[in-house]
């Protein structure tokens, strides 16, 4: 399903065209783009403005951040508002239901629950302490409130992500997360992922999409950009253009590396 159609700009006032992140080109020349299917990667080298444009794009739709420390808003996205602003959705239909994501707020993420669930166990054995002697009764009344968190925590969140490896954790989060019908922004997912857990994302893409969620994903991943159908927009060019897997630079030179490396290596 397609729920964001498509995404326009709205003209950049004069005073604001060289400041950031007016000045980066594919952000300056950027008019409109239709989205045409359930999953669109934005790619291009660092500092093309993919990420950036995602963020504002996370600030139009008002997706909640995953990771975000600010309860109510996402101030780190607060670089990005003027472009957000400008944003103009067009919607098949008007969805509250996804998140955004960036892998680089994914490990504090998981350092806070952790903490969290430290601090309700710690909670739970103070109750023990300080009932012991009285009945059962009155010592489950005592955790009661606690244990509830925690299970709600742990329901919400998967099992204990601390007892897994980052690529783990991270694909363990993402599927807690996920819903039906979502629109989920995601930046760089496969930051944690070794080769096989990006495949793995790949699968849980496409069974969300059988079940009407649309995914835009900035990403530097061949792997990724691989999934089948998708729609690809390259911010190498200004304005943004459609690209073919086949013609990406990402492609064609990790193809090229890894059928020969030591015409690469031997230059270092």
């Amino acid at each position: 399903m397609i729920h964001l159609r498509a995404i326009r700009l709205n003209p950049i006032p004069a005073e604001q065209a060289e400041q950031f992140p007016f000045n980066i080109p594919a952000v300056r020349h950027f008019r409109q783009v239709e989205l045409t299917a359930p999953v669109t990667f934005l790619v291009g080298e660092n500092g093309s403005g993919k990420s950036t444009f995602l963020e504002a794009l996370a600030t139009a739709v008002g997706a909640y951040t995953v990771g975000s420390e600010d309860v109510e808003r996402d101030s780190s996205l607060d670089h990005v508002q003027e472009l957000a602003n400008l944003l103009r959705l067009v919607w098949r239909i008007k969805i509250h239901q996804g998140f955004f994501l960036r892998a680089e707020d994914f490990f504090g993420y998981v350092k806070r629950l952790n903490r969290m669930e430290a601090e309700l166990l710690a909670e739970i054995q103070r109750v023990d302490r300080e009932y012991t002697g009285r009945s059962d009764t009155a010592k489950g009344l005592a955790k009661m409130p606690h244990v509830s968190e925690l299970q709600a925590l742990r329901a919400q969140h998967g099992r204990n992500l601390h007892t897994y490896s980052h690529g783990e954790s991270f694909l363990e989060l993402f599927q807690s997360r996920l819903q039906p019908g979502g629109l989920y922004l995601l930046d760089e997912p496969e930051t944690p992922l070794s080769p096989m857990h990006q495949l793995t994302l790949l699968s849980m893409l496409r069974q969300m999409t059988a079940q009407d969620c649309q995914f835009i994903i900035a990403t530097h991943s061949p792997i990724l950009m691989a999934f089948p159908d998708a729609q690809i927009l390259s911010f190498d060019f200004a304005p943004i253009q459609t690209a073919a897997y086949e013609e990406l630079e990402h492609v064609t030179l990790t193809r090229s590396f890894l059928n020969n490396p030591e015409q690469y290596l031997r230059h270092l």
